[in-house]
């Protein structure tokens, strides 16, 4: 069985995770700084072809009503941007809340709140292993081969 790698888009950093072959638990990547790596899109892309990834979770921050904002509006463009370089599928995953969680984890873990790369990958982990606990809900639901996105 093949990846998920999940991304966590922001305008100075980049954090990924990605999820074992049998898509069951997400562990973090190193985070890409997009100020020494310009050409990030090709750094994702080649991540994507040596890990056999089959899909890419991007975190879509929505504001708490659900619309999507200004920030939204970036990661779309960034999503149009990997979707027109790879053939593998790209989703977009509700990240609301996300850097939160990243931070309490943080907390709990003794780990310094400034270290940013540490926050981006944390989150990219948690929006990786609440998609794939997502499809496992949905599996235990429609335990067939076709289930609903």
């Amino acid at each position: 069985m093949s990846r998920i790698l999940a991304i966590d888009y922001g305008e100075r950093r980049i954090g990924l995770a990605i999820s074992d072959p049998l898509g069951i638990t997400a562990q973090g990547l190193p985070t890409i700084d997009t100020k020494k790596i310009k050409d990030f899109i090709s750094h994702i892309i080649k991540i994507i072809d040596e890990r056999e990834v089959i899909k890419v979770v991007v975190g879509m921050p929505k504001n708490m009503d659900g619309s999507v904002g200004f920030k939204g509006e970036a990661v779309e463009k960034f999503i149009r941007r990997i979707t027109s370089r790879t053939k593998v599928e790209v989703v977009s995953w509700d990240e609301r809340l996300t850097t939160v969680e990243s931070l309490r984890s943080m907390r709990e873990m003794g780990t310094k709140q400034k270290e940013k790369e540490t926050v981006d990958r944390i989150s990219a982990t948690l929006i990786l292993q609440n998609y794939l606990e997502s499809l496992s809900q949905k599996a235990k639901i429609f335990p067939t081969d076709e289930i609903p996105e």
